[in-house]
């Protein structure tokens, strides 16, 4: 069975086919574009219309695409930006009208335990997915959950939030992190932290790249990269110092994100102090990889 899912994040519209057989899955392609659908949130939380025609568009582009190579199944669900939307409603009726999808729209605990699906493969760690209008953090075993929460602070919330001119602006914005943060964590008192640490989402592809000077569409050479605390404070100190001009020229940062990632990578920083994570490794699978894990009782991947 030919399958795939179209998630709508707060940055970006990715898409995920696949072939299921018996419990086992092989990866066929997959796509992605961005249309930064949280910055079209009003002050009023409505969706503007600008902002959801370019998802429309994209959802649109890649549902036909997936139907014309012969998935007989297309998935789609919506992450921070749709499910802050007072329109939301709105939103998926276009989408089923104009797209011919059914919209599901993942909670924040729903999303985390996604993403942890996806990016494991069975150890006890903890998966840390920054997205562009929030973060989510997982600890657990296989489908066991210590704990699951999303926290309101992604990249680009926090870009419109505060912005970053030099390096003296970074503690003001991993201090906002650190608050949000603080608050998840009062609920989990006696949570055991893992020594193994996962990251999974933009933020960490393009430190990967960075790090290892590789450029961004290089994206099988990033799976597997370990990121030390030191080098993400090396590397959000060198972007935040640099013009846009400058940021554009460097071939491992994504252009769609030369403006975020700095507030992405704040995030991060936030997270590994307050967390005491010495290194975390990225994954290149997220929560596309553990919907459809879920949806289909997926137990492996087959190599593609």
């Amino acid at each position: 069975m030919k399958v795939a899912v179209i998630g709508i994040g707060s940055n970006s519209v990715r898409m995920l086919a696949a072939q299921v057989e018996g419990g086992q899955a092989r990866r066929l392609w997959r796509d992605r574009e961005g249309t930064r659908l949280f910055a079209g949130l009003d002050a009023q939380g409505r969706l503007s219309s600008q902002a959801m025609d370019a998802t429309l568009a994209a959802v649109s582009r890649m549902a036909g695409e997936a139907r014309s190579q012969g998935m007989e199944e297309v998935r789609l669900f919506a992450t921070s930006a749709t499910r802050d939307a007072s329109n939301q409603a709105e939103f998926a009726r276009r989408l089923r009208e104009e797209a011919q999808v059914e919209l599901e729209i993942c909670s924040g605990e729903q999303e985390a335990a996604l993403s942890f699906l996806g990016a494991t493969d069975g150890d006890y760690c903890g998966v840390i997915d920054i997205g562009g209008g929030s973060t989510e953090v997982v600890v657990g075993q296989g489908k066991n959950l210590v704990c699951a929460f999303s926290c309101q602070m992604g990249a680009v919330r926090l870009y419109n939030r505060q912005p970053i001119a030099s390096h003296s602006d970074l503690p003001l914005v991993e201090q906002i992190a650190t608050d949000i943060l603080e608050e998840k964590l009062r609920a989990h008192p006696t949570l055991r932290l893992p020594e193994k640490w996962i990251g999974t989402g933009g933020t960490f592809t393009t430190l990967a790249a960075m790090v290892k000077g590789i450029c961004w569409t290089d994206r099988t050479y990033m799976h597997g990269t370990v990121l030390t605390r030191e080098q993400t404070e090396t590397t959000a100190r060198l972007l935040s110092n640099m013009s846009m001009e400058e940021r554009l020229r460097l071939p491992g940062l994504q252009p769609h994100r030369a403006d975020i990632v700095v507030h992405g990578i704040c995030i991060l920083l936030a997270l590994m102090k307050r967390l005491s994570i010495p290194a975390i490794t990225v994954s290149e699978y997220g929560n596309l990889d553990g919907y459809l894990k879920d949806r289909y009782g997926i137990r492996g991947w087959m190599v593609s």
